[in-house]
């Protein structure tokens, strides 16, 4: 057994050995070619790297990609109009050459869209925005989901870089990404970008809400504390400070059923008696009497007659008023 193992390495082994690594190439962003060859494995020896486009000359690799101290990958710079002609590579080791042909129109792969950002407009629509380095000629997919479900994708019109979700449910968590390519009028690439950073919309944002409930667990006994300081401190400041409390908390008088008499509602200054306000009937009383009207006919001698006014008097002998006439003849 271990004879035949021998007698099949020493006839294929070198022919397996002399087999390169196939070498496949993709446009990166319209601004480099990047080539590899260890889709397989890691080559065992480094290979020697270099590449032209159809109508350029040839240029060894100036940015290798290593792996485990093996080169495995060259990035090759290149202009946006060089994917239209045929890209050639030649991988050398020692005196052996591996030359191949890509053609790589339609192997472009665009950087992910950034800065996504979303608004709730007037609309009461929810619109997605984001940024693309490369503007013209790039189509768009987008994929959402609502709650963590199912991701639903969907096409955007090239060279729009929003997307509209009608009438989103203000209850729900809305998560949504995108990528891009080159569309069929510049050379249609088959190569998506890869997928951009989430952006979320929602009341049930786990991050928005932990940051909310942290800041309130932490600010809520402080608080707490603070209006409980202030309010003992007011309350000993009414209790010490007694012009104080009343100009904050006047005195309003309590009309009582048990005394009618108006006067006694009011209160009166330190050192002044409510008897220094009773009033003092004990003067003599003065009775007034009226005098009437007296005629007297003519039964004297003469013919006269005596007139006499009225006369008001009273019993304490003060006279009123008193006036005596006489007629005339």
């Amino acid at each position: 057994m271990s004879a035949r193992l021998l007698l099949f390495l020493c006839l294929f082994g070198p022919i397996m050995a002399q087999n390169p690594p196939d070498v496949t190439c993709r446009v990166m962003n319209l601004e480099y070619v990047h080539c590899s060859w260890n889709s397989q494995s890691v080559p065992e020896v480094n290979y020697t790297f270099s590449s032209w486009f159809g109508n350029k000359k040839e240029s060894t690799c100036d940015e290798y990609v290593f792996e485990n101290n093996t080169a495995v990958g060259c990035n090759q710079p290149c202009e946006k109009g060089d994917r239209f002609y045929t890209f050639h590579t030649v991988l050398r080791h020692g005196d052996k050459t591996y030359p191949m042909a890509h053609n790589v129109k339609d192997k472009v792969q665009l950087n992910p869209p950034t800065n996504l950002t979303v608004k709730n407009e007037n609309d009461f629509n929810l619109w997605f925005y984001w940024n693309q380095s490369t503007t013209r000629c790039v189509e768009y997919k987008v994929r959402y989901r609502q709650n963590n479900n199912k991701w639903e994708e969907s096409k955007v019109a090239a060279e729009r870089q929003s997307y509209c979700i009608n009438f989103p449910s203000s209850t729900s968590r809305y998560e949504l990404q995108v990528r891009s390519r080159i569309t069929d009028s510049c050379g249609k690439s088959e190569i998506w970008s890869d997928w951009s950073e989430p952006v979320v919309w929602g009341s049930n944002n786990s991050t928005h809400t932990n940051i909310i409930n942290e800041s309130m667990s932490v600010w809520t006994p402080v608080l707490y504390a603070v209006g409980a300081i202030t309010l003992i401190l007011l309350v000993l400041m009414l209790l010490h400070y007694e012009r104080l409390r009343i100009i904050l908390v006047p005195v309003v008088p309590k009309p009582s059923l048990k005394s009618p008499d108006v006067k006694d509602w009011f209160q009166y200054p330190k050192g002044l008696m409510k008897e220094g306000f009773k009033a003092n009937y004990n003067e003599q009383a003065c009775l007034v009497r009226e005098y009437t009207y007296i005629s007297q006919s003519a039964t004297d001698s003469t013919d006269t007659s005596v007139l006499t006014a009225t006369t008001y008097q009273t019993d304490c002998s003060v006279l009123i008023a008193g006036i005596e006439s006489e007629d005339p003849p």
